[in-house]
Parts: structure tokens; sequence; C-alpha cells
């Protein structure tokens, strides 16, 4: 991924235009991206695509039907004409690690950037944001294993080790995805939640063991499955020689006499996937690398917020 020197050293233009994945990504600094991610997000959260939602930081959030009255402010009522309630220590300090998946698979990219770009600022940008809200941030990058842990904290430096950690390049081939997050259940002592960003190109069956035992730990899990949009559509035209990457394999394809049987077997394994998250009560958040980073942002919030509602209800 190369960059301009003028897209790398000028801090950008706060427009919609600077939300676009291709434009986002040809700046170099993660941190700056995941800065104009959030900035970009928060200023429209009441404009479309978001109404209806809401973000509060960590001293308040918007009451919802089956809150306790009890703890609403009157006084930021009165001040903004909108319900608050006051939020405890129990709801405000979540610890969530971001696990990013480094295999040679995510270094694949039709664009002018490849999954593992996207994985990086998506998971940039989750940290920023999180870090605002003050919450304890943590980082696993793996590929056929573990290759780095930052423990999830709340401290000054804890954004800029993440972000260094996030820009460090991966020397894995290949993916098994059992493996380093089943070594991760074993890490993590402490009730959180886990946000796996991954191509999920890998076994079913080790797929469905490595986040079942994550659950089984008593961890939230959210699942962004990170795709390119070549790998999703399959739009090639003309015959190409294919390089396995997690393999070095070379295959000569015709695009339109495989097209059918490659898209029938990436969606029956896609709707497995779906299908394995919704029996672990897992969030699935199927997402292309060309979709804005903030729409990535919004979908994260969302799963959050209705979680905190399923287990709002249990409570009553």
């Amino acid at each position: 991924m190369t960059s301009s020197p003028a897209a790398s050293n000028k801090t950008p233009a706060r427009g919609a235009e600077m939300l676009d994945p291709h434009s986002l990504m040809r700046i170099k600094g993660l941190e700056l991206r995941a800065k104009i991610v959030v900035e970009g997000f928060l200023h429209g959260l009441h404009r479309s695509p978001y109404h209806g939602f809401s973000v509060e930081f960590s001293e308040y959030r918007q009451y919802s039907p089956g809150d306790d009255p009890r703890y609403l402010d009157w006084k930021l009522y009165a001040r903004s004409d909108r319900h608050y309630i006051k939020r405890f220590e129990d709801e405000t300090n979540l610890r969530c690690h971001l696990l990013v998946d480094c295999s040679r698979s995510m270094s694949y990219g039709s664009l002018e950037y490849s999954k593992a770009d996207y994985a990086a600022t998506l998971a940039a940008t989750l940290a920023y944001f999180l870090s605002l809200q003050h919450d304890a941030v943590g980082l696993v990058r793996f590929d056929e294993r573990i290759e780095d842990i930052l423990p999830p904290h709340y401290r000054p430096g804890q954004l800029r080790r993440l972000m260094l950690a996030l820009e460090q390049p991966s020397a894995g081939k290949a993916t098994d995805i059992s493996a380093p997050l089943k070594q991760f259940a074993e890490y993590v002592t402490r009730r959180g939640v886990c946000v796996v960003m991954s191509d999920c190109l890998a076994d079913l069956a080790e797929l469905e063991s490595a986040l079942g035992t994550l659950r089984s730990r008593g961890q939230d899990v959210i699942l962004f499955q990170i795709l390119d949009p070549q790998e999703r559509d399959f739009e090639f035209a003309d015959s190409l020689l294919f390089e396995d990457l997690e393999t070095g394999r070379d295959l000569y394809v015709d695009p339109v006499a495989v097209k059918e049987g490659y898209l029938q077997k990436l969606n029956r394994h896609n709707a497995s996937v779906e299908a394995t998250c919704a029996k672990l009560g897992i969030e699935y958040l199927p997402l292309s690398t060309a979709e804005p980073v903030d729409h990535a942002l919004h979908e994260f919030l969302q799963a959050r917020t209705q979680r905190g509602r399923q287990v709002n209800r249990r409570a009553v």
C-alpha cells in the first residue's frame, strides 16, 4: 500500500469523502485514520443512516424502556430535554480484546489495500472509540499461532502501543484459527468482549470449536468476517493464474467456468459460519473491504447495544 506525501502528512478535511475507504487507506498513520473515522461517525450519529441510534460516553447513557427511573438525571434532562441515566462502575469498565487475523490469506486485496489493511484500520478505529469511553482495550494478533498479546488497559500510552502493534508486518502463512483462539481462551481469565476480525476461510469444525471455547470461558464474542469484493462476487472477466496465498500453489482458472460453483461453495461456507455464530450466541457481522469503516463501527455498537438489552431483559 502506498500513500502520497500530501495524504500522509496533512490533516485531511473532515468531509464524508474522507470516510470513503479508498481515501481513508491512503492515510499512512493508523491512529489518524481511526480518529477521522470516529470523529466522522460521532458527527453523523443523529443523521442518516443512524436515525434512532445514539452513543453516550462513560458517565451517562440514554434512557431505555425497562431502566430504573430512580437513576434518571433530571438536571441533565433540564439542559438537554433528553432522558439520560447515570451509569455505574460495572457498566463503564468494559474489557475488550481485539483479535486480528494476520494470516497470509488476509494479505489479498483487489483494491488499493488488502483485507489485512482493512482489519487493522477497523481494529484501530474500535480501539480509538473505546478509549474515548474510558474502556480497557487489548490486542491479539494471530495466524497459525498467537503473534502478539497486548493485555487490555485504560491508561496513558496504551492506545499508542496498540497502534504500533497493529502496524507491525506479519510473517504468518497458514491459518489455524482453532489453535490460537483456544490458546487465547486459556490465557484470558476475566470476562469481557472479544472482537474477532478474520476472513473465516478456515475449516468450519475448527472454527466452531475455537469460538465455542471462547464462549465457554464466559466471553461475549463479536465476529467480523472480512472479505474482499472479488472474493464475494468473483467478477473476474479473463482467465487468470491464481496463487494460493497459504500454500503457494498456482492455479490457472477460467472465471466464467468456475464462478457459479465457487459462489455456491462460498455462500454455503458463509451461511454455515453465520449458523455457527447463531448457535453459540455470537454476533456475526459480515463485511466487504469496500464498505466504509464507520459502518462497521455502527454495526459493532448496535451489537453491543442489543446485547445489553438482552442481558437487562434476562435480569428482569
